[in-house]
């Protein structure tokens, strides 16, 4: 039976340690949020949604731009026992509609200038729709504005569910991982101890809060710690650079380190404050990772996670940190090599990661045959990643076995953007890959062939740009007269991958 667990009493427990100590700043403020502010914030938002009826374990949907009430509201979910489903600003109204549709919300936040068409969206699937702008404008903000900034938190198990996560699916449905408070305390205590993180670091919050890198990772770890965020609302090379000075960590994606690098400002001076620089969510280049450390005398720390398990691997702190790997095993989480039933492979012998620990997702919402398939009978949670570990344990990913797409940070599978090409006029069958970029780590392309003469590249562009999200929209689309097959049929996108390989060079 699991215990106690809210993740926001364990936050709550050090905004009051913190007190008076700034939680988050933004560059070009005179004042910043000190954390018993954050925690009154958070208050006076858990006691709006309560006034709008959401009880614990409602679902509350967001989609809204990243703001400090943006932040609050998470905060406010969880104090009020309820589950945040962030979704990222860039998906479509059809998207929109799938998600609301699956997660059966209680409560859906938009910007106020989408309210026509997500409050449509909301009353269609018996939601309530409330907005959230980027200024503090919206109903909910006024809401909150005008609640008591006293709230008894609401007692949530360990194992009750805290966020709910959408990740692209290989058959082109979303999977909804249902991340617990447990799974979120456990992961951000991990990687306060594993890297250090205290009262004294100051982060520079670039990311999206829309996913776990930047809301659970960057977030939640720095206000357990004690420390503050110098807030961006998106990331821009020139700004951070300027701000690097005032700062002890920055986390990013691979395309940080890439534009910070194209400023020829970039030196060992400008990074003297900074003690740590991390780089997930995409596999980071192994010359980008030598050319940092050239500039300025500082090696990134790689690490390894995903949506269901928060971070599983770590480059060490103290350590050698090595590029192209990423690490080993956190603490108190279990990591193997694995082949396809399951049993341990030699080191350094490919596999598939298997993991097992705290950090774990609880399962796919709605799905429990596919949870049963992600999951061995002894508890290993199997990623779909393969990779090797070194006789000392040490984890080097080779390749992605669900055909998964990083480009920006972002996860994209390529079936749901297939569905979307064969829908074209004049599209045969279409082949969506990942090749090389030298910007988002990987860019889309898309590969087809035409029924009778080849469609306008820019037109397919277009008419993908209205179905799907930007990040999924192919760079690039190509005809080509047949795809390659092996003899059972299936498409060879191996060899798509290396005769596309050079085109982003």
């Amino acid at each position: 039976m699991a215990g106690p667990g809210n993740m926001y009493s364990a936050l709550e427990d050090a905004f009051a340690r913190s007190g008076s100590a700034t939680a988050l700043c933004r560059p070009g403020s005179e004042r910043g949020v000190t954390y018993t502010g954050l925690a009154e914030g958070a208050a006076r938002y858990a006691n709006a949604l309560a006034g709008l009826g959401l009880a614990p374990g409602d679902r509350v949907t967001v989609q809204v731009e990243k703001s400090l009430d943006n932040l609050l509201l998470y905060l406010g979910v969880l104090k009020q026992g309820a589950v945040y489903q962030p979704l990222n600003t860039a998906y479509t109204a059809a998207e929109l509609d799938y998600f609301v549709g699956d997660a059966k919300p209680a409560l859906v936040v938009g910007r106020p200038e989408d309210t026509a068409s997500l409050a449509a969206i909301a009353s269609r699937h018996a939601a309530r729709f409330t907005s959230l702008g980027l200024k503090g404008d919206g109903d909910l903000p006024r809401l909150a504005a005008g609640a008591s900034a006293e709230h008894a938190t609401v007692e949530r198990q360990s194992d009750d569910m805290a966020a709910l996560l959408y990740t692209s699916g290989t058959t082109g449905r979303s999977k909804g991982a249902m991340i617990t408070h447990g799974n979120l305390e456990s992961n951000a205590r991990t990687l306060c101890e594993a890297w250090r993180i205290t009262a004294a670091d100051r982060l520079i919050h670039a990311l999206p809060i829309f996913h776990v890198h930047g809301l659970f990772v960057a977030a939640n770890t720095v206000f357990l710690a004690g420390g503050s965020l110098i807030w961006l609302d998106r990331f821009d090379a020139e700004k951070v650079l300027e701000l690097l000075p005032e700062a002890t960590m920055l986390m990013g994606v691979p395309t940080f380190y890439t534009r910070l690098l194209a400023l020829e400002r970039l030196n060992r001076e400008a990074c003297a404050s900074m003690r740590l620089f991390t780089s997930g969510s995409a596999p980071l280049l192994a010359e980008t990772h030598e050319a940092f450390e050239t500039r300025t005398g500082q090696r990134i720390l790689e690490r390894y996670g995903m949506t269901e398990t928060g971070m599983i691997t770590s480059n060490p702190y103290d350590g050698e940190r090595i590029a192209g790997t990423v690490g080993y095993a956190l603490p108190g989480i279990s990591v193997r090599i694995a082949d396809a039933e399951g049993r341990e492979v030699e080191r350094g012998e490919i596999g598939t990661i298997e993991v097992k620990g705290p950090n774990v997702f609880k399962g796919y919402w709605q799905m429990p045959e596919k949870t049963a398939a992600e999951f061995r009978a002894d508890g290993y949670f199997i990623t779909g990643d393969l990779a090797t570990m070194a006789e000392d344990g040490r984890v080097t990913i080779v390749g992605r076995a669900k055909d998964l797409i990083i480009s920006g940070g972002f996860n994209v599978y390529p079936k749901e953007i297939e569905v979307e090409l064969d829908l074209i006029e004049g599209i045969g069958e279409s082949a969506v890959i990942g090749v090389p970029h030298p910007d988002f780590g990987e860019g889309v392309v898309a590969v087809a062939t035409a029924n009778g003469s080849a469609p306008d590249e820019a037109a397919v562009i277009a008419a993908l740009g209205e179905r799907l999200a930007k990040f999924k929209v192919p760079k690039r689309v190509f005809f080509v007269k047949d795809l390659p097959r092996n003899t059972m049929g299936k498409v060879q996108k191996a060899e798509l991958r290396k005769a596309y390989e050079n085109i982003f060079s």
